[in-house]
């Protein structure tokens, strides 16, 4: 049995020219999150890089060192300038080829007629690469060492990710709670800055928002304790009551 990673981390990294073009607006760092968080995962980087082989190699081998968990998205489809594979293959200097299994994977799906030359290039991965499951299109993303290769496709993405839960060691669900205020943060900052410093191991974040004409602000409450949650919840709570400010 696999014990607990009180401290397990993790990174994102954003492999595509049309992300940092502004033609795709990415989301899967939100959908990666939202999964990790109840795993006892805490994402604490996100990197956005192109389709070049020597940044996608600098990148991985940079943060795979820092962090308990990498995840990349995107550069692993039948085109040119898919190049996530063989740069992860460079990035931890092994041999990139044809996986077998993946081969045959997609050999069955496709059928030998309609399995041509782009989509034989999904089935060639890093040496010993372990395979993720795909159950939407079924072109696997692949696992080595620390490194979790996934495809860009949102859908495809938030399919698989279901598939790696067995394969994730964390630590405490880190739980969360939200409270909307019909105020500004200039009011408000003091008496957050109190509060923080009281409970400073829970993470306390201020995010104004704009809704129906009207400013507010969302303050989100993150810890892996329950009680501290809602400990902290309280103390809000007291001071909104104090300055008379809505709760929406």
């Amino acid at each position: 049995m696999k014990k607990a990673n009180k401290k397990a981390n993790a990174a994102i990294v954003i492999i595509g020219n049309e992300i940092l073009s502004g033609r795709t607006q990415d989301v899967n760092v939100v959908n990666i999150s939202k999964w990790l968080n109840p795993l006892g995962v805490r994402l604490e980087e996100v990197r956005v890089i192109p389709d070049k082989e020597d940044i996608i190699i600098k990148t991985i081998n940079e943060i795979r060192k820092k962090f308990t968990y990498i995840f990349t998205t995107g550069g692993i489809g039948p085109t040119h300038d898919d190049i996530t594979s063989q740069s992860i293959a460079k990035a931890f200097n092994v041999s990139y080829g044809y996986h077998k299994e993946a081969y045959k994977i997609l050999e069955k799906y496709y059928g030998k007629g309609k399995f041509n030359e782009g989509r034989k290039k999904m089935a060639k991965l890093p040496d010993k690469a372990k395979l993720i499951f795909n159950p939407s299109s079924t072109a696997p993303g692949f696992i080595i060492d620390n490194v979790y290769c996934l495809p860009g496709v949102p859908s495809i993405l938030k399919s698989m990710l279901g598939g790696l839960k067995n394969k994730i060691v964390g630590g405490k669900k880190i739980l969360s709670k939200t409270i909307n205020l019909r105020t500004v943060e200039s009011e408000i900052a003091l008496s957050l800055k109190k509060i923080q410093n009281k409970f400073n191991t829970v993470e306390i974040g201020s995010y104004p928002f704009f809704k129906q004409g009207k400013i507010g602000v969302s303050i989100v409450i993150r810890s892996t304790e329950e009680d501290l949650i809602s400990d902290c919840y309280k103390d809000i709570e007291n001071f909104v009551k104090k300055k008379n400010i809505i709760v929406v």
